[in-house]
């Protein structure tokens, strides 16, 4: 399969949803970002890169940032996190609080803001800096020693974050917060404004996709390990239109609000994709049709 002739012509394919849907802009750092774009960049399990469109422009990786942020966790402290988030599909909104509150403080999925900030927390412990173990991580699998997070975007976050501080004061009410409310929402707000580009996005990822093996040749996580964050992704790692997203594209998946998603093909490759414009769930349009391009094409899928 000619790869890169595949992807030029997604590009192709894909214009009509560029500039589709809304940019994240109760993130005034993200409503400033011309919706206009789009890159795609695939790396194969053996190392091969692959890229079209704007695939080198950097742009912020938000909810992106959980998956790295749980596999930390869960290579340093196993399955412990499980006793302080569930694994299931939420339904509701990403940053939802009417159901942490019905769930008396266990957050539904890591992948939505509560739990996201409960695996950040436990980072946080396990690590004393959060936010520089999941840079720490990018940089180690990306070989760009400059991934760093984008202080603008960050201050931006804090600035307007009302929601998720009303969240992690709720799970620190209820006792599922283990440090300061103030620092794991620093840190929070740090790992989700790493600045990366799609070709970056796609070396990071690229462990779930060779269980487990990261780019030094090194275990990061077990295979065991591995499958289960892909489960993870595929049910919950794009909110409450995960199903959508699995209809359509039949892979584990993690969105963001900047406009990108990973994604993963286990044994094959992994892919990243980005366009700021987002449906109602927080998805990128012209993202989710590009992945859909893609399986469709390629016939790769879990299914």
């Amino acid at each position: 399969m000619d790869i890169q002739n595949l992807l030029d012509d997604i590009v192709g394919a894909v214009q009509p949803h560029v500039g589709q849907g809304n940019v994240a802009d109760y993130i005034p750092q993200l409503g400033a970002v011309d919706a206009h774009q789009f890159g795609i960049s695939v790396v194969t399990r053996d190392g091969e890169v692959f890229s079209a469109g704007d695939a080198h422009v950097e742009f912020s990786i938000q909810s992106i940032s959980k998956v790295f942020a749980l596999a930390l966790v869960l290579a340093a402290d196993g399955d412990r996190i499980w006793n302080r988030v569930f694994r299931e599909p939420s339904g509701n909104p990403f940053n939802s609080l009417v159901q942490l509150e019905s769930e008396d403080g266990i957050p539904r999925n890591p992948f939505i803001n509560a739990g996201a900030i409960v695996v950040t927390d436990r980072l946080l412990s396990l690590t004393g800096n959060a936010a520089h173990a999941v840079r720490d991580l990018m940089r180690q699998e990306t070989g760009n020693t400059s991934v760093d997070t984008d202080q603008r975007v960050a201050s931006s976050e804090m600035g307007k974050g009302h929601r998720n501080a009303s969240l992690a004061h709720f799970l620190a009410s209820c006792g599922n917060l283990e440090n300061p409310v103030d620092e794991v929402l620093d840190s929070y707000a740090k790992q989700c404004a790493l600045a990366m580009t799609c070709e970056d996005l796609a070396l990071a990822t690229r462990f779930l996709a060779s269980n487990g093996l990261g780019a030094a040749g090194t275990l990061l996580l077990s295979p065991a390990q591995t499958k289960r964050i892909n489960a993870v992704m595929l049910t919950c790692g794009t909110y409450d239109a995960a199903g959508e997203f699995a209809y359509r594209v039949g892979l584990p998946g993690k969105s963001g609000v900047g406009g990108g998603i990973v994604a993963v093909v286990p044994n094959k490759c992994s892919i990243s994709v980005w366009s700021p414009g987002l449906g109602r769930s927080g998805n990128s349009v012209a993202g989710v049709a590009a992945l859909d391009e893609f399986t469709t094409r390629t016939g790769w899928s879990v299914f």
